[in-house]
Parts: structure tokens; sequence; C-alpha cells
């Protein structure tokens, strides 16, 4: 009987009924290879993993916020702001030192931006900060009575010479030209629109959006006498509910949210409207969340290897976009929590910014820096448990059999600490319990032709679906499914 190939690169959607779709894919993405004859048409690439650099303390530390200025990192660890440097020795090894630079009060998340000279990071609800390595005074809190005559700054985005913010007043004010310490309260306008709240604030292509929760407004700096930034008549009729979750990407921005009466989703600015990227398996996901845990949500973005991420993090799940191929998958972390207990929790990244060549992160759990690497198979040494669960394989709503089954993996991955790396399969015959875990090899140093076979799976009755898990730290890459199945209805 000739084999049939089973799809594994649909990324992540599991429906809210599991028997229409169980399809996980945890810490694996998609990739379709951009050429005529490959030995798959769609396949699986594991997540990057995440080496240590440093770490600024053990305890406390929880990074709020990362920005890149004239090259340099600067991340929030805890209430202490660092800058990353890095120097290389005569022996090529690079090393890298965070430098404190002053202390900003709370646990919250902050924003930050930048004119190239300065650099201001606010904290929503009023407290901001100016760092100018240049000046005399390289770290100041903004005390000029005018940056909180219109309400309190919540958030800081960077335009035209002119830092600007937002308030809670549906007011945004703006800063003197190219000084975050110089404030006017007569400089401020409103989003008006819709008389919503302001919620968020982005740039994109050297216009101000500013954001509601139920519309967007586009500004842009006119030149005029006065306040400069005024109205350009464009507007989008979705609002967003997440302030950290608007984001550049790939010649667009995305953000987290919806219009009047809707519920959350991912959406994208396409041409002149809103787009939805997110697919209803997401959207089901982001329904879970109650509102405050929403404007918890934050986004990242980075690309690798071809491969473009624009991750939204929530309080207990991580979903990456790859924009690239236009699929979701999700990232998840596994730690030893305080009872000395494994637990598995959402992406442990709290920020990522590209310096030094390198995709470097913040933590969600302490101060520890980390560099977010393709050829590193671990994060922080912890095992990354990578899972994948196919589409249900069925025939007609008829019974099936499965003789055999063949992950074909990229094999000859092990090496001297991981000498027989594994993949592991259970199956399932309702998309909700699966049975025990059969392990396969994927080859030892130098074993390229080890094949991952599974024979004698047995009789499903209207359905199978299959799972497989991977964490070894060895490279990952699954390149195809294939199956021999006998259906019912056809008498064989």
């Amino acid at each position: 009987m000739p084999k049939i190939q089973i799809p594994i690169a649909n990324g992540f959607y599991l429906s809210d009924s599991l028997p229409v779709s169980a399809q996980d894919c945890v810490n694996w993405y998609p990739n379709i290879p951009q050429t005529q004859g490959a030995l798959s048409n769609a396949s699986l690439f594991g997540s990057p993993g995440v080496s240590q650099l440093l770490t600024t303390g053990e305890v406390k530390q929880v990074n709020r916020g990362a920005h890149v200025k004239a090259g340099k990192p600067y991340f929030l660890n805890g209430t202490t702001l660092y800058r990353v440097d890095s120097s290389i020795d005569v022996d090529g090894n690079e090393t890298f030192t965070a430098v404190a630079l002053g202390t900003i009060p709370g646990e919250n998340r902050v924003s930050m931006a930048d004119n190239g000279k300065q650099l201001m990071i606010l904290a929503p609800g009023g407290n901001g900060y100016i760092v100018d390595e240049s000046s005399g005074t390289p770290f100041v809190q903004i005390v000029d009575a005018g940056f909180t005559a219109n309400g309190a700054p919540q958030l800081v985005a960077f335009v035209d010479s002119f830092f600007v913010c937002t308030t809670d007043t549906k007011k945004f004010i703006k800063s003197d030209a190219n000084d975050g310490t110089s404030w006017s309260a007569l400089d401020f306008g409103s989003a008006e629109s819709d008389p919503d709240n302001l919620t968020s604030l982005h740039v994109y292509n050297n216009k101000l959006y500013l954001a509601g929760s139920e519309t967007i407004e586009e500004h842009q700096n006119v030149g005029a006498g006065g306040f400069p930034f005024q109205r350009t008549g464009f507007f989008i009729d979705k609002g967003v509910f997440a302030p950290f979750s608007m984001i550049n990407a790939n010649n667009t921005f995305m953000w987290i949210g919806g219009g009047t009466n809707e519920s959350p989703a991912v959406w994208a600015l396409t041409g002149n409207a809103a787009q939805k990227i997110s697919t209803t398996a997401i959207d089901s996901a982001l329904q879970d969340y109650t509102e405050l845990e929403i404007k918890q949500a934050f986004a990242y973005s980075y690309a690798q290897n071809g491969a473009y991420f624009v991750g939204f993090s929530l309080p207990t799940a991580t979903f990456e976009y790859n924009t690239v191929t236009g699929l979701w998958n999700e990232r998840k972390s596994q730690i030893i929590n305080s009872k000395g207990l494994t637990e598995t929790i959402r992406w442990r990244v709290n920020s990522i910014v590209t310096a030094y060549n390198r995709v470097l992160c913040g933590d969600s759990i302490d101060g520890r820096l980390g560099s977010v690497e393709v050829d590193t198979y671990s994060e922080y040494g912890n095992e990354i448990i990578r899972v994948v669960s196919v589409q249900p394989l069925s025939d007609l709503g008829n019974a099936i059999t499965v003789s055999e089954i063949e992950a074909t993996m990229e094999s000859g991955v092990g090496d001297l600490y991981v000498e027989n790396p594994q993949i592991r399969l259970s199956t399932s015959d309702d998309g909700r319990v699966f049975g025990n875990e059969l392990n396969r090899s994927v080859g030892a140093v130098g074993e390229y032709f080890k094949r991952a076979i599974w024979y004698k799976l047995g009789r499903f009755p209207r359905f199978a679906v299959f799972k497989f898990v991977m964490s070894d730290k060895v490279k990952p890459v699954f390149i195809k499914l294939e199956a021999n199945v006998r259906g019912g209805h056809r008498g064989n």
C-alpha cells in the first residue's frame, strides 16, 4: 500500500472542540522552503533557545522593558536601569558587562524611546526619566511642571525631534525639540475622531498613531505654529486593548484589540484598513483572559534565519506569528519553581532587542540577560519541550487502521552530551486523551540514515490524532510525516 503524507506544518490551531482540530505547535515553527524540489513542501524547525550572557541579580530583578539607543542595549531589571556593553579581547572572545545607570521605582512594565542622544523611560502614571551619558548628569528624573500639567503621562514615543506621551486625561503631550527634560503645559492635543480613552500610541512611517479603546487616529507633524501635530483624517475603526501590544512588523504594525463590542483579536494595518491576522483558535485563547490580563499583554519581534517573528505574550501563554509563512506557533518554557517543582509557563522572555549582531532578551523570572540563538537547543540549560499534534487523520467517518507511521527527521544529530536523542509518539482517537508515549531514536552522531518508524498503531473508530514530543538538547528539524493507512470503507 502506498504511504500517504500527513501535513505537519499547519501551525497552532487548538479548536474549542478538540475533535475538530487539536493541532498544537509548541516550540516548533512552520518552515516553507523557498525552492522547488525540496524533500517536503513544509516542515518544522525548532524555535531558538536562549543562552545566558550575564545576570544582574537573582532575586526580584524581573525585566520591565528594553531598548536600543545608538547601538547600545538598555534593560530595566527590577528597579535598576542597566546599559549592556560588549568588548572583544585579543583572542576574539566577546564579554558582556552590565553598567547600572539609575533607579526607577515600581514593578510594572515601562515604555522607552530615544532621540539618538537622550533615552526616555516612562513608568505609566507619570514618572519619567532621561538618560544622556554625554551630559554632566547622565540620569535625571523629569521634574518640569509642564510634564504633568495635562494629566499623568502613560506611554512615550519619539517622532520628528519630539518625545510624545499619552496621558490619563485623553490628551497627548510633546517635549521641546530634542529635549526630553523640557515640557510646556500648552503643548498638548487630543484624539477627536472618537471620544474613547487613549490606551496607546505608536509611530509608523513617521506618522503618529493615537490609539483609543475603540479607534486608532493618525496624526502628522504639519510644522504649523502652536501645537504641530494635526489629524490627517485617517483613522482605523479598531481600538487597542493592550497598551504594550502595538509593534512594527514587516512593513506594517500590529496590535491586540478590536472594535466596539468586539472581543480581542490580533490586527495588522494593511493598506488603509485593519486586517485580522489571528485565527479563531488564537481569538478563542484571547477570550479566556480577563480585561486586566489582556492589558498586561506585550508584543516583541525579531528576525533570524529568514523567519520574522512577532510575538504576543500574555500572563500564561505566548503566541508567535511568522510574517513570512503567515502561520502561528506557541512558545513555552520549563522552569523549576520556588517549591522545587518543574513547571511549564509562558515563554519566560520579557523583552527582546537586537544589538551586537545578537537577539538579546530580558527575563520574567530573575535578572538574567540572554541571547536568543538558533543553534542553542535549551533555555538557560533547561530542556525545551517541543510538541506538535497534527491534523486529525480520517476516512469519511469510517474506521481506519494505521499499520506504519514514519517521522522523517534530520537524523544523526546526537552529540557527546546526548548520545541517542529521541522523539516520542502518542496517539488519540478523540483529540482529548493520548496514550502512552513510544520512543524512537533520531540518530546518534553520524547516524544520518536513522529512521523513526512506528508499526502496528492499531485501529481508530473515526479518526486518529498523532502527537510528537522532542525535548533532547539537539538540533530539532521535523521534515515530513508519512503513514500506511487502511480505510474501512474500501473493504481492505
